[in-house]
């Protein structure tokens, strides 16, 4: 082998180590940008993962916590109520209480009180809230009195089949002896909330103070609920 060509061999293994070098630099080089790439990728994914995960665990937990068990049954009340009809007169029965301590006192000297329970007799649960409609009437209806209503607030209130609830009537009784000034009730009619038809029921007490044309008579109904 000549001189010319050793030298030439040496350049040639001198270009391929070289270029073997290069091609493994460039190896190194992009398996070091991958990988970083790779971990990159990984990292933003856990870190979304991770975001995504407080946020979801954030949302229930915020949820719960501000649903206390009051609020939930309000809003499963409320549910609950809006499928849940009214109270029809034809459902209900209406009575005084005449319990030992249900009636009014006589000697109270102005206006004490008396209830009108209502049950409902109807087979399905009802709600009931409000004013009812309250009429006194004479002996064979000969004269009427519509009691005005109080400035109390009211709510409503879900009767179940069998259930009751009631309504005070504030009256000022007459003195036994009055001999005028009084007026004497024989039966009430009561109208329930929302309704155009009446029950009636026998008045058990004595007569009352005839305030029928008073601005403020110590004689009126309050609502239910």
């Amino acid at each position: 082998m000549s001189a010319s060509t050793t030298v030439r061999t040496v350049r040639r293994r001198s270009l391929r180590v070289a270029a073997a070098a290069l091609i493994a630099a460039a190896g190194l080089s992009l398996t070091a940008c991958n990988n970083n790439d790779a971990n990159a990728s990984n990292s933003a994914g856990r870190s979304d993962t991770a975001a995504a995960g407080s946020a979801s665990s954030g949302s229930a937990g915020g949820a719960q916590g501000s649903a206390p068990e009051a609020d939930a049954g309000t809003k499963a009340g409320g549910k609950a109520g809006a499928s849940v009809q009214r109270c029809h007169t034809s459902g209900l029965t209406a009575a005084f209480a005449t319990g030992e301590d249900a009636a009014p006192d006589p000697g109270a000297g102005g206006s004490t009180t008396t209830s009108i329970v209502l049950t409902n007799k109807s087979g399905r649960t009802c709600r009931i809230g409000g004013f009812p409609g309250v009429d006194l009437k004479t002996e064979n209806g000969g004269e009427s009195w519509s009691l005005q209503r109080s400035s109390a607030k009211f709510g409503a209130i879900t009767l179940g089949p069998g259930e009751s609830t009631d309504f005070t009537l504030n009256v000022a009784l007459a003195e036994e002896d009055a001999e005028d000034g009084f007026w004497a009730p024989a039966h009430v009619s009561v109208t329930p909330p929302n309704e155009t038809s009446s029950l009636t029921v026998d008045w058990p007490w004595g007569a009352l103070v005839d305030q029928r044309g008073a601005t403020h008579p110590a004689t009126f109904v309050n609502p239910i609920g």
